[in-house]
């Protein structure tokens, strides 16, 4: 393909390349193996390899490379498969645009989030994004930053938002800063009230129940160097959760658990589960949270639409949260 005018690769592909095509390919890199690909996809070994040998003349060099381990991609089949993915993940998105008009909504957004976004800004942005007047029907996926900034690549989702820490795989997106927040420490009322009657004492704090989100995060590590610039080890959790409520509600059943959030997620959960924040303030900020996108692609009007209501939320709920840090 590479000694292919691209315009002739691209007039050959049109002509001849089907969407089963792609999910062949995708079959072949997920099992390694042609028997176990013709296996999962209902089809005899032998078409399967007649169809392989058809691709990869279409595509003018090998896709994969064979050996007594299985079958790898090639350089070039690592490209082909990574658009195979996204083509296909299209396709998908379109089927549920489709679904969504049936149901008299204008588009189907798939989002991902991480735990710590707040509920508060997701709806409010949910429901004033309305194209024409009409709603949108949003998917929210939950997890982790890296995972989601992978599913956005691969065309899964359409917009992530989560925090914007060092070290991201940014190659292909685009993103930008929403709001900042500063720190909370939270606790049952009463231990709240008891330790908010006293100055900062970080021997004190290290001998409660710490219970903290997952142990690579910018939140983990501020915490961490807290400590030791006090001169006091940090403490080993009791506990680690992904989940805000889990965390709220096991420090408001706790007389000795503390935990340390942002202030938008303390604040939300101590509506819903009772927690209080500790009156201390810090002078450090967790990381942002950001809208990522895909970059070099036109969004569709639904994201577009989208990203325009979420914005507006974000300076709705926190017009001066580009203060902190």
């Amino acid at each position: 393909m590479a000694d292919l005018p691209s315009s002739e690769a691209a007039r050959r592909l049109t002509a001849r390349l089907k969407m089963r095509h792609l999910a062949l390919l995708l079959q072949i890199r997920q099992h390694g193996s042609l028997t176990r690909a013709a296996e999962r996809m209902a089809i005899s070994q032998p078409a399967l390899t007649n169809t392989l040998t058809e691709l990869e003349g279409m595509f003018g060099a090998p896709l994969f490379e064979r050996s007594v381990r299985g079958m790898t991609p090639t350089a070039l089949g690592e490209v082909v498969l990574g658009r195979a993915q996204a083509m296909l993940q299209d396709l998908q998105r379109m089927v549920d645009d489709m679904d969504a008009v049936a149901a008299g909504h204008a588009a189907h957004l798939h989002v991902g989030v991480t735990p710590f976004i707040p509920g508060r800004i997701l709806s409010a942005a949910v429901h004033q994004a309305r194209p024409d007047g009409q709603r949108l029907t949003v998917t929210l996926h939950e997890g982790a930053i890296a995972q989601l900034l992978t599913q956005l690549r691969d065309h899964t989702l359409d917009l992530v938002i989560g925090p914007a820490v060092a070290g991201l795989d940014l190659s292909q997106l685009a993103f930008e800063t929403l709001y900042r927040q500063p720190p909370r420490l939270i606790a049952s009322r009463r231990l709240a009230a008891q330790l908010g009657r006293h100055r900062l004492d970080w021997r004190r704090l290290a001998e409660l129940d710490w219970i903290l989100g997952a142990p690579q995060t910018g939140m983990r590590a501020q915490l961490t160097d807290l400590f030791l610039g006090a001169g006091v080890p940090p403490p080993m959790p009791v506990a680690e959760s992904g989940s805000p409520r889990l965390i709220g509600e096991m420090i408001s059943a706790s007389e000795r658990a503390i935990s340390i959030l942002p202030a938008d997620i303390a604040e939300e959960l101590g509506r819903v589960t009772g927690v209080a924040i500790i009156p201390y303030s810090f002078n450090w900020s967790p990381p942002p949270t950001a809208l990522y996108s895909r970059a070099g692609t036109a969004p569709r009007a639904a994201e577009r639409l989208f990203s325009a209501a979420l914005r507006e939320s974000c300076r709705l709920y926190y017009p001066d949260a580009g203060t902190f840090g």
